[in-house]
């Protein structure tokens, strides 16, 4: 009886930490009531990752070369998906456009806004800890296909503490900026 006690007791001491779940904030939006854009659609595609490999881990570096993943705090969906959510929520809000649509919609566009995501990480550097955004944004014509205008977005906000928890907030600080900006070089 001692055994099974014992047994209990060590199952009850061994369980794996839980897992901390985050996800990113709307941040809010500045309503624009006259834009070139207020009768258009814009579709917002699937932000695609040029250099990281995009997931629901949440990635750190200690160096250029030393990277990893968070074992127990993730992100609540895709990177990716998050980020497109967020945008589409923002823009939608921020009533530039007519219309914001997701790329799988079959809705006609009149623009489409694509993303290229060139960091989204956390970076612990010594005694420095930061989150890095770097995007590069890119308004199509869709009609011609012509490219009307492209910028990349980077940008690198301190961490109040080294591990996932601090990361986090300061990507929600970064996402609210990356928000602010992207609605004055859309406008």
């Amino acid at each position: 009886m001692s055994l099974a006690l014992g047994i209990l007791l060590f199952m009850g001491c061994s369980q794996a930490p839980v897992m901390k779940v985050y996800s990113l904030s709307i941040p809010t939006t500045q309503q624009y009531h006259s834009s070139p854009f207020k009768q258009s659609v814009l579709k917002v595609t699937y932000p695609q990752s040029v250099r990281e490999q995009m997931s629901q881990r949440m990635n750190f570096s200690y160096s250029d070369s030393d990277y990893g993943t968070y074992l127990n705090a993730e992100w609540s969906n895709h990177m990716s998906k998050l980020l497109q959510g967020t945008l589409m929520t923002v823009l939608d809000e921020s009533m530039l456009f007519k219309a914001v649509i997701a790329d799988t919609s079959t809705v006609t566009e009149n623009y489409k806004l694509e993303s290229d995501i060139f960091a989204f990480e956390h970076r612990v550097r010594g005694r420095e800890s930061y989150a890095v955004v770097s995007i590069q944004f890119t308004l199509i014509n869709a009609t011609t296909g012509r490219l009307l205008k492209s910028k990349r977005f980077s940008y690198k906000e301190a961490t109040k503490s080294t591990d996932a928890k601090g990361y986090a907030s300061a990507t929600n600080q970064i996402v609210g900026k990356l928000s602010t900006d992207l609605l004055r070089w859309l406008r």
